[in-house]
């Protein structure tokens, strides 16, 4: 099993940051900020083991936040993700009346350590300065930086809190625009994700974006747009079926198969799909599982079609294995599979208990 990412704040992470700052600062109270940060560590979660670390860090760096800054900046490079987390969050809550030295240390440990999450009160307080501190990011050498402007303005970053200016579309698109085709995949597939927040709530005016950046060419803006329209494709939205050249609605299921009609929780349901299509051009596959008050909906694959009457085979098998962010209790259900943005066939299947007996046959 995959070691829980809360764990990664640890004694270790605390003692990279206490070396760092200790070389930058003789001064700096080692014992009793490693003694502080870990004592109750273990009892914590991930993002309280963050605050945790960074509430020592801050009673162990008694100064201005300038010079407390600056302390910060000169140890970046030693750190890593987990050791720099809590100082990016050191940033996020002690720097909030030092707009210049706050964005100048995040811009520093971004390379190393996530600064995405601490920018947002910049953005929420500052808002026109902050951003026009992003546009300049925007325009460095450093990946990492590029990465952090469209990264930190994302309209729905996960984990992070809403900005709410930042859910108008407007003052991230030109980020947006200077980075669509940035050399870096790192860099571009923030910017697919930015632009997939912004659909969830603007649909139009992210199409019109990836119109226009299609329109206006590049070297990657085909990879860039078919990421950044995966929801939108997702809920079959047929002005993003057709932008990555599929026919709404087209395409017809000739026969839909499970392995079994029940699955246990912690099991995977086998099904079998064969596609046929009704036109020339892709055939986007996507499968739903449902029941009463949920729908979750999946990618099943996607086949070019030579023109109609073309025919696929699909074989999926989804896992019911638990997971602590969402409840799957037993009961009845259906799948759905999905022809690019229709509905084209269903069939009921059971979640059953763990332990209870399958049964037999064929759908």
């Amino acid at each position: 099993m995959a070691q829980p990412l809360k764990d990664l704040i640890n004694a270790q992470s605390v003692s990279v940051l206490a070396d760092g700052l200790a070389a930058a600062w003789p001064a700096f109270p080692r014992a009793r900020f490693t003694a502080q940060a870990l004592t109750g560590l273990d009892g914590l979660e991930l993002k309280a083991r963050v605050t945790h670390v960074s509430a020592a860090l801050h009673d162990a760096l008694p100064l201005p936040y300038p010079q407390a800054a600056a302390l910060v900046r000169e140890c970046a490079a030693t750190l890593d993700m987990w050791s720099g987390w809590p100082a990016t969050d050191h940033t996020a809550t002690q720097g909030l009346d030092h707009l210049e030295a706050a964005m100048e240390t995040l811009a520093a440990l971004t390379p190393y350590a996530t600064g995405e999450f601490a920018v947002r009160p910049y953005l929420e307080r500052y808002r026109d300065d902050a951003i026009k501190i992003m546009y300049g990011w925007a325009e460095s050498p450093d990946e990492h930086l590029r990465r952090l402007a469209s990264e930190g303005s994302r309209p729905r970053l996960p984990w992070a809190g809403r900005v709410g200016w930042l859910m108008t579309p407007g003052p991230t698109l030109p980020l947006l625009d200077r980075l669509r085709d940035d050399p870096s995949e790192y860099v571009r597939r923030s910017v697919a994700n930015h632009v997939n927040d912004l659909a969830k709530d603007h649909p139009d005016t992210a199409l019109e974006l990836l119109a226009k950046w299609r329109a206006d060419g590049g070297s990657h803006v085909e990879r860039v747009l078919r990421h950044a329209v995966r929801g939108l494709l997702r809920a079959g939205h047929p002005e993003a079926l057709a932008l990555v050249g599929a026919t709404p609605g087209s395409g017809a299921v000739h026969e839909l198969s499970l392995d079994s009609p029940t699955v246990a929780v912690g099991g995977k349901l086998a099904f079998t799909v064969t596609v046929t299509a009704e036109a020339a051009g892709p055939v986007l596959l996507k499968y739903a599982v449902r029941r009463p008050g949920s729908r979750r909906v999946f990618h099943l694959g996607q086949r070019d079609a030579s023109g109609a009457g073309a025919t696929f085979t699909v074989r999926k098998s989804h896992s019911f294995r638990p997971v602590t962010t969402r409840d799957e209790p037993p009961g009845a259900r259906e799948l759905d599979v999905i022809v690019n943005g229709r509905v084209a066939a269903t069939v009921p299947f059971t979640l059953t208990a763990p332990g209870e007996p399958a049964q037999e046959g064929v759908l």
